[in-house]
C-alpha cells in the first residue's frame, strides 16, 4: 500500500503580503470558522474514496491556519482519522504566523495531534519585515518561538527569506545565525522572487544585485552546513531525520489529497495520473468546492516529474521516473544527454542534479522539449 499526503488549505490572513501569490485573503470581518470546517470535512468525505494508501503526512497550510481554534483543528484531524488510514508515525504540520499565537492555542494544537509547527518568520529584522509588508515584528517572532517551545513542540520549522530589499551578506548572515540560535529542526531558506499578480509586481522593491544574491546564496549554504543543517532540497535544510515528509512526497511525485479553497490534489488510478483543483474563492467554497479533475497527459508527465524531483539534492533513479509516471525512460534520453552536457546532472544514468543544476533548475527544465 502506497503512502499519500493530505493538504488542508486555510485561505485567510490578517493581511495579504505584497510578495505572496498563494490563495490568501485578508480578513474582512469575522472568519466563518465553523462553516468552513464543516465544508472541509465534507470535502474530505468526497475525496477519501479516491485514495486507499496510508497517509504519512498532513499539512495544514495557508493563509494562516493558526487563526483557527484548536477545537476546529481537532475536528479536521478527527475526521481524517475516521475517513483515512493514518500512519502510526504520521507527521502533522501546522503553519503559523508570529503575532497570531498564544500559549493556550498552541498547546491546544498539540493536544489535538499537531506534532510539527512551521513558523513564518521570514526575517528577524524589523526593517526587513516592514519592507516585506509583514504584520509582525522581531519581538513577535521571539515571543512566538518561546510560546511554541513552552507548548512542548520539538519539531519546528522556520520559513526564512533572503535576497530582501537592501539586504547584504551581513544582514542575511544575522538572520541565519539568529534562526539557528533558536534551535529549530528545519529551516526553509528561500529567495524572495517577484511573482506576477502580486503587489510587488505592480510596484517592485529595489532588490540586491546578482553579485550580492550569489554571495548570500553560497555563503548561506555553507553557514547552514557548518551549523549541522543537512540540505536535502533547493531551499530546505534540516537536522538529520527531520526532513519534511509532506514536502518530500510532493518532490518525489507522490499522491496527495487537497481540500479547502484553492487546494490542489493528485492521484493515480489504473496507471493514469489526475490533478484536482477546488474553487479559489472562500465565499464560493462555502457553497461548493466546485472540484475540477484533469488527467495529466503523457506528454506532460516528464516535465511534471522533473520539476519536482530535480529540486532534491539526492535526485531520483530512472526506475523511479518510470514507476511514478508510467513512461519509459527512453522518452527523456535527449534531455539526459543535454542536461549532462550542460553539467546540470551528474550522470546520464540517473536524475541527480549537480551543484550547478540545483542553482539553475529552471534552466535545466528548459532542456526538455
Amino acid at each position: 500500500m502506497s503512502s499519500i499526503g493530505l493538504y488542508v488549505h486555510f485561505p485567510w490572513c490578517v493581511k495579504k503580503c505584497p510578495y505572496c501569490d498563494f490563495n490568501s485573503h485578508s480578513i474582512n470581518g469575522k472568519i466563518p470558522e465553523d462553516e468552513y470546517v464543516s465544508c472541509l470535512v465534507n470535502d474530505l468525505c468526497e475525496e477519501a474514496s479516491n485514495f486507499d494508501g496510508n497517509v504519512n503526512s498532513i499539512f495544514l497550510g495557508g493563509g494562516t491556519p493558526s487563526l483557527f481554534s484548536a477545537q476546529s483543528i481537532g475536528k479536521i484531524l478527527s475526521s481524517a482519522k475516521t475517513l483515512l488510514t493514518l500512519s502510526d508515525d504520521i507527521e502533522i504540520t501546522l503553519e503559523a504566523n508570529p503575532g497570531t499565537l498564544d500559549v493556550a492555542n498552541i498547546s491546544g494544537f498539540r493536544e489535538k495531534g499537531v506534532n510539527r509547527l512551521s513558523l513564518g518568520v521570514q526575517s528577524f529584522k524589523d526593517r526587513s519585515l516592514a519592507a516585506l509588508g509583514r504584520a509582525h515584528n522581531e519581538q513577535d517572532v521571539k515571543s512566538a518561538i518561546s510560546a511554541i517551545k513552552s507548548a512542548g513542540f520539538r519539531n519546528i520549522n522556520f520559513d526564512l527569506m533572503h535576497g530582501l530589499p537592501q539586504q547584504d551578506w551581513k544582514s542575511a548572515k544575522d538572520d541565519l545565525e539568529e534562526a539557528i540560535s533558536h534551535e529549530p529542526t528545519h529551516i526553509s531558506w528561500y529567495q524572495l522572487t517577484i511573482e506576477p499578480n502580486t503587489l510587488f509586481s505592480q510596484n517592485p522593491p529595489s532588490l540586491p544585485s546578482e553579485e550580492i544574491l550569489v554571495e548570500i546564496y553560497e555563503r548561506g549554504i555553507e553557514l547552514l552546513a557548518k551549523a549541522g543543517f543537512f540540505r536535502y532540497e533547493i531551499s530546505a535544510f534540516s537536522r538529520q531525520g527531520k526532513e519534511s515528509q509532506h514536502n518530500l512526497n510532493y518532490w518525489q511525485f507522490g499522491d496527495y489529497i487537497g481540500i479547502g479553497a484553492g487546494a490542489h490534489g493528485k492521484y493515480t488510478y489504473k496507471g493514469n495520473i489526475y490533478r484536482t483543483t477546488k474553487t479559489r474563492s472562500p465565499k464560493d467554497y462555502l457553497i461548493s468546492p466546485n472540484k475540477k479533475t484533469k488527467e495529466v497527459s503523457d506528454s506532460d508527465k516528464p516535465i511534471e516529474y522533473l520539476m519536482n524531483s530535480l529540486r532534491l539534492v539526492s535526485g531520483s533513479r530512472l526506475h523511479d521516473f518510470e514507476e511514478r509516471t508510467g513512461c519509459s525512460k527512453e522518452v527523456i534520453n535527449t534531455f539526459l544527454e543535454k542536461a549532462y552536457a550542460h553539467d546540470f546532472i551528474d550522470s546520464k544514468e540517473r536524475l541527480v542534479p549537480t551543484t550547478r543544476g540545483l542553482r539553475f533548475v529552471d534552466e535545466v527544465l528548459l532542456l526538455l522539449d
